[in-house]
């Protein structure tokens, strides 16, 4: 299966193929630090500065097996409160802005800092002028696009203003003015409902759902955590041995920043997908030497193969798929209008019967080419067949 392999050690690399930096990744054209970025990150004070190598299966014990976990966000939502700091459902998912416990902040000025009442029951503001304004420049600006079109929209213009590329898609013309000096991006209101953050979700690296949540505010390395504590509460042993996740190296730094001991240094490694990683600093020595895809020192030998080209040369390759969370993606996305307009509950539903479905498609994927995990690879897991035999 794409996602149990049997348990590999440095003694089954070919030593003329481990000739690698811990930094440089199999199949990947590996970055070198230039003249301006000479001087690498430094490592959290409990890590070690290097990774012990995995010789040999341990004299008499089992070789074992491994597994992959792809962890990946989207930005399939639902509405919530106004308020940001507010998880609860709508009273009103048709045009309501508040949840049952915040309904008499409907009696306020969507302007949050502001605090008066509305100038009337149909209004929206205080009977402030610059407040009446400021709201009638954003619903002739905004009346049209949701909430989750908006940010949409904005998040595209502010990552092509850093990258200086143009995605091709909509734009926005900015006109609205500051208020109070603040930027009209950064006033906090509510005129309009809001909506969660992302669907985060886990999957096998052969693609079958393990679980998912909802991020409420932000894709948060704390909130990632939640999630897979959650996930695995009371049965730490079956973890997975690498996790994949975009963003591991914030999740790794924030796991052992606030617990140094945390568990999860022992079982799991966390790894960034190959495409994310390539594009992740050249200084972060943490990501570099911790989350790589595919190291190719042989340090860690469960992430690489040994492959034979058409010419007799051998070279390392990656051994799993690490961006086979796209897959799972591209389903959901034919879903996305759908979920976009429900209520919490029903969201909540047809997500779970959609990982159900999506679950016993993949079954029947995996019988269907008969990728199964049978009795020669569980002989070999348990040490009663060589590997080579297998």
């Amino acid at each position: 299966m794409d996602c149990t392999h049997i348990k590999r050690y440095r003694s089954d690399l070919p030593e003329t193929l481990v000739d690698g930096q811990s930094t440089d990744v199999a199949g990947l054209i590996n970055l070198e630090l230039d003249a301006n970025n000479a001087n690498p990150d430094t490592l959290p004070a409990n890590l070690p500065d290097e990774v012990s190598n995995q010789n040999a299966p341990p004299a008499g014990e089992p070789r074992g097996y491994v597994r992959m976990m792809v962890m990946d966000g989207k930005t399939i939502t639902h509405k919530k409160s106004a308020l940001f700091a507010c998880n609860n459902p709508l009273v009103n998912y048709k045009n309501g802005r508040f949840c049952q416990d915040h309904l008499l902040e409907g009696r306020k000025c969507g302007i949050v800092s502001c605090g008066e009442h509305v100038s009337s029951v149909d209004s929206l503001t205080c009977n402030k002028p610059e407040h009446m304004a400021w709201y009638r420049r954003f619903d002739e600006r905004f009346h049209r696009l949701s909430y989750p079109g908006v940010k949409c929209v904005i998040r595209r213009q502010n990552i092509a203003s850093e990258t200086g590329e143009d995605g091709g898609g909509p734009t926005l013309e900015i006109s609205l003015p500051e208020l109070d000096g603040i930027p009209w991006n950064k006033v906090e209101h509510t005129f309009r409902a809001r909506t969660t953050y992302c669907l985060e979700t886990a999957q096998w690296a052969c693609v079958y759902p393990i679980g998912w949540t909802k991020c409420y505010r932000a894709e948060s390395p704390s909130a990632i955590l939640a999630f897979i504590d959650y996930l695995w509460d009371g049965n730490s042993a079956a973890r997975p041995g690498f996790i994949v996740y975009d963003k591991a190296c914030e999740l790794l730094r924030h796991i052992v920043t606030q617990n140094a001991r945390s568990d999860w240094i022992e079982t799991t490694k966390f790894i960034v997908d190959a495409w994310h990683y390539i594009g992740h600093r050249a200084t972060d020595i943490l990501c570099r030497v911790r989350c790589n895809p595919a190291p190719m020192d042989g340090s860690q030998p469960d992430l690489v193969l040994v492959e034979e080209d058409d010419h007799g040369g051998q070279h390392q390759t990656r051994a799993f798929n690490t961006e086979t969370a796209e897959q799972l993606n591209s389903w959901l996305n034919g879903f996305e209008s759908q979920l976009r307009q429900m209520t919490d509950v029903n969201y909540d539903f047809y997500v779970h019967v959609l990982m159900l479905l999506y679950s016993e498609t993949v079954n029947e994927r995996i019988e269907r080419r008969g990728q199964e995990l049978g009795e020669g690879f569980f002989e070999v897991v348990d040490g009663v067949t060589e590997l080579g035999v297998y």
